[in-house]
């Protein structure tokens, strides 16, 4: 009798793993959740509008890389309802592109980098862009800082698509966010991205079309903070 109530304790434990595994889904409402309410609010943290604001770099052993502004949008892409509601209106003209030319085939790297740190308001559940892949095995990972200045490269995915894509990324709880004995330090602050090229596919033209990145963001320390308390940063 005690062996068969081991064997379906082991059983039960094996269903739930693999039901576990299969659950893939960044649902922003149960990411991280650290506290008894939550204040989740989607943001856009670039729209990609100024191509100035970005600098693009690949060795230069290894390739020429230019990068410019395209007129155009994701037909698929919908406007925030909470700027919707309020009338808010940003530029959303353009988008970003990127043009590399290898010079042989080659295991290299693609910097694109903002001019400076792109800081995200509260804590970050998950980070989101439109991305044009033209379906190659390359990955694309997004370059973040923590709130004690350490970086994290998270792959947002592969570009195995055509055509626009919307590409979501959760921000792991190892990335930390929040420090109880720093009240002045919460949130991720965005780098830029990293492109890693499959070197078997590192050959001739690569084309890349970037748009509005954007957050979901818990606001509700944010915006239940103590008027009165004392910033530490002096």
């Amino acid at each position: 009798m005690k062996k068969k109530f081991l064997i379906v304790l082991a059983l039960l434990a094996v269903t739930s793993g693999i039901v576990f595994a299969q659950d893939t889904t960044a649902n922003p409402n149960q990411l991280g959740v650290d506290s008894a309410q939550q204040r989740l609010k989607e943001i856009s943290v670039s729209k990609f509008e100024d191509p100035g604001f970005w600098r693009v770099a690949i060795p230069s052993d290894h390739g020429i890389i230019i990068h410019r502004r395209f007129e155009g949008n994701p037909q698929d892409k919908q406007a925030i309802a909470a700027e919707a509601d309020v009338g808010i209106k940003e530029a959303d003209q353009y988008v970003l592109g990127l043009k590399v030319e290898y010079y042989n085939r080659v295991s290299t790297s693609i910097s694109i980098e903002s001019m400076r740190p792109l800081a995200v308001p509260g804590i970050t559940k998950t980070l989101s862009m439109w991305v044009v892949g033209r379906n190659f095995n390359h990955v694309l990972k997004v370059v973040i800082q923590d709130i004690f200045g350490r970086k994290a490269y998270i792959p947002l995915g592969k570009l195995n698509f055509s055509g626009w894509k919307k590409m979501t990324v959760a921000i792991p709880p190892t990335v930390q966010q929040r420090n109880v004995h720093y009240n002045n330090l919460v949130g991720i602050k965005i780098l830029g991205f990293v492109l890693e090229p499959d070197m078997l596919q590192t050959i001739g033209s690569y084309f890349l079309y970037m748009d509005d990145l954007r957050v979901v963001t818990d606001l509700f320390a944010e915006e239940n903070r103590d008027a009165d308390d004392i910033a530490d940063n002096w």
